[in-house]
């Protein structure tokens, strides 16, 4: 049964990698670039978004990054990121998410004098005022930066540790990956897992399964963003599987880096079909041009992903989330609520029962 967009919309969801710089709209950074004096490559709104907005033209994962020096250009104050923040949970509201981890690295953003902490506080605010105008609950992940060097990436990891249980709730390494191996930065890592601080790292997007086994083994990643790859290593992939390490699927970003050939050949149904914990996400919602609606909509086109399955992909979101237990157990539980309420979506085996 063909599912409507608007059917898709309305259900409620869980994201677990979004990236902050990725996820501006056109409107705002041509605002904030005229506030701040800010030169940007065209001040025309259909040209910027041409630019930055990646549609048909694949390329490679350093040339998607390249795109992100135009948004960085404008969250360099608190006042930005304050704004930036607040829209994001705006528009994700918009399609009834009910839970959002939101990652960037504040390192990104210092370059007019803001420092770490001052950027992690702003976007804490414009995330809390959007919780408490839209009743979206959400996250931040610190990010580390492969390409900048490992004593970058333990500063950041004391930040992190410094705003547990203040709004940080995780910590990334993102940025392209060969070259840049995750164990460079192990000690970053070691520093979160000592302090009982959840990890996630990106892998096996652009590298292959070798980027993975060093994300979960070298540094103790608890979720892998992306990991298109895995799929290629049988024998990792079953540990993945057999301890439950969640991966973060973007369906639509993993096209236009090239991490997949054709949307077709996305190994997200191959994983979801072997029980991997599996998850939807946006990554950047600007600059591929995606909301998470529509990446429920490839699902269901691509796969075949009925109700029961976004119900299933919803709530392994919300238990791989990087909250307390039984934060996590009162989410899912309303989320449950809703669905067999709102939209008569209960468990198969509930369902099979009933029929």
């Amino acid at each position: 049964m063909a599912l409507s967009h608007a059917l898709l919309k309305q259900l409620p969801k869980v994201e677990l990698h979004c990236h902050l710089d990725g996820s501006l709209r056109i409107d705002t950074i041509l605002d904030l670039a005229q506030k701040q004096k800010v030169s940007l490559p065209s001040t025309n709104a259909d040209d910027l978004t041409s630019m930055l907005s990646i549609g048909d033209k694949r390329g490679t994962l350093e040339e998607y990054i390249a795109r992100f020096d135009i948004t960085l250009s404008v969250m360099q104050t608190p006042e930005s990121l304050r704004r930036i923040s607040y829209e994001l949970i705006q528009d994700v509201a918009d399609e009834n998410v009910r839970y959002i981890e939101i990652r960037y690295s504040p390192i990104l953003h210092t370059n007019a004098g803001m420092t770490l902490e001052e950027s992690v506080l702003a976007v804490r605010d414009g995330l809390r005022k959007g919780e408490k105008d839209f009743g979206v609950k959400s996250g931040i992940i610190i990010c580390g930066i492969r390409h900048i060097s490992p004593q970058a990436s333990l500063k950041l990891a004391d930040l992190c540790l410094r705003f547990k249980h203040k709004g940080v709730v995780g910590f990334d390494l993102a940025g392209a990956e060969e070259n840049f191996p995750a164990k460079d930065h192990r000690e970053a890592f070691y520093h979160i897992l000592n302090n009982n601080i959840n990890a996630t790292i990106h892998a096996g997007e652009a590298f292959g399964p070798a980027s993975i086994h060093q994300a979960i083994h070298y540094c103790g990643a608890h979720r892998i963003g992306h990991g298109t790859r895995l799929k290629e290593d049988k024998d990792l992939m079953q540990y993945v599987n057999d301890h439950r390490i969640t991966i973060e699927s973007c369906l639509i970003s993993n096209w236009h880096t090239k991490s997949v050939r054709s949307l077709k050949y996305h190994p997200f149904k191959y994983y979801y079909d072997k029980g991997i914990r599996i998850t939807l996400n946006t990554d950047n919602r600007l600059i591929s041009g995606t909301t998470l609606t529509k990446e429920f909509a490839l699902a269901h086109s691509l796969f075949g992903l009925g109700l029961h399955d976004f119900r299933e992909v919803t709530i392994i979101a919300m238990k791989s989330a990087f909250l307390p237990h039984d934060a996590r157990r009162l989410m899912i539980k309303s989320i449950a609520t809703e669905l067999e309420s709102e939209f008569g979506i209960m468990p198969e085996y509930i369902q099979r029962y009933k029929n």
